[in-house]
């Protein structure tokens, strides 16, 4: 009689699924051959780029030589994905791919800096419409606040706080807002991401030294930080408590998302799409715009709305929609 182990897929590497299973046992897992059959094409007809992904939960068999084969992979509650970038091929008819970054989340970690690299309010707004529509709970870590030495962070703290969302003001240099940080990680699942450079690595190792993530550093040239991640992994720090490490951000194009829904992922825009003339407002040149009258009178930030436009014009680029 065979014995069926469940698992959380930690790791990916090429077609080797790494999966811890309750004790925190290791095992390198392939996926049964039935998978690739039937995830080739989802029932919506959109295309995916990985069968299984970080922070699923499986079962898998044994085999003689200690490694595993994946049998099962449970529903997800959630999960957090982006367009997959275009190296990574498309569908027949040139459809952008659905990379699935992690699942199974309780927190998305949105990590930016204040300087080197600059604050990035875009990206930012970018993964939390892609968290809002996954359902999954976004807190914003602003770091490196000891390089802001005029405080002018502390406009884009009220603007996001004044949203609803968890904000976190940090400096590792300065020992700000890691303690605080903690008691949100604790006993969740947690997705850290954001650009390369603005300290995720620095932070977390501050918090768990157990993780010894590599630190990078900032491009003389562009500005910008350099890549340490390569692929998520997910790792155990404390009792319930897990950290999904992810490669520096530099683009994140929610995927599946269609233009008429985009504003709802917009908590600032959300309130007044009621007011709007057409049901199909896309909040941009329709006359009778509850939004753009919003907008017109200060109750919506400038900002905020210039993200909502450059997402409108890219969401459903290069997307099938059955």
């Amino acid at each position: 009689m065979e014995v069926v182990i469940e698992g959380t897929v930690f790791k990916i590497e090429s077609k080797d699924y790494y999966v811890f299973d309750e004790s925190g046992k290791e095992f390198r897992c392939s996926l049964k051959g039935r998978f690739q059959k039937e995830f080739s094409l989802k029932k919506d007809k959109l295309y995916a780029v990985d069968i299984a992904c970080v922070g699923d939960k499986v079962e898998f068999d044994l085999n003689k030589d200690g490694s595993g084969v994946i049998k099962q992979i449970k529903p997800r509650k959630n999960y957090i994905s982006r367009k997959a970038p275009r190296l990574k091929g498309a569908g027949v008819r040139g459809e952008r791919l659905e990379q699935i970054i992690a699942s199974n989340l309780d927190n998305v970690i949105i990590v930016s800096s204040c300087d080197q690299p600059k604050f990035n309010n875009r990206l930012i707004d970018r993964i939390l419409v892609a968290a809002e529509s996954s359902h999954v709970q976004p807190v914003i870590v602003i770091n490196k606040i000891d390089l802001d030495k005029k405080h002018n962070y502390k406009l884009w703290v009220q603007l996001y706080k004044s949203l609803g969302y968890g904000v976190l003001e940090s400096s590792v240099v300065e020992k700000i807002g890691v303690i605080n940080l903690k008691k949100i990680l604790e006993g969740k699942t947690n997705l850290v991401c954001g650009q390369s450079g603005v300290g995720k690595s620095s932070l977390l190792n501050s918090l768990y030294p157990v993780l010894n993530l590599k630190v990078g550093t900032i491009s003389n040239y562009t500005s910008k930080g350099t890549h340490t991640t390569v692929t998520s992994v997910m790792k155990k720090v404390d009792v319930n408590t897990f950290i999904i490490d992810t490669p520096g951000i530099r683009e994140m194009d929610p995927y599946g998302i269609k233009k008429e829904d985009l504003s709802h992922y917009f908590r600032d825009l959300s309130e007044y799409l009621n007011e709007c003339k057409f049901n199909t407002c896309t909040h941009y040149h329709e006359p009778g715009c509850g939004v753009v009258e919003a907008l017109k009178q200060g109750k919506i930030s400038k900002e905020r709305y210039q993200s909502y436009l450059n997402l409108l014009e890219t969401i459903e680029e290069d997307l099938f929609f059955s």
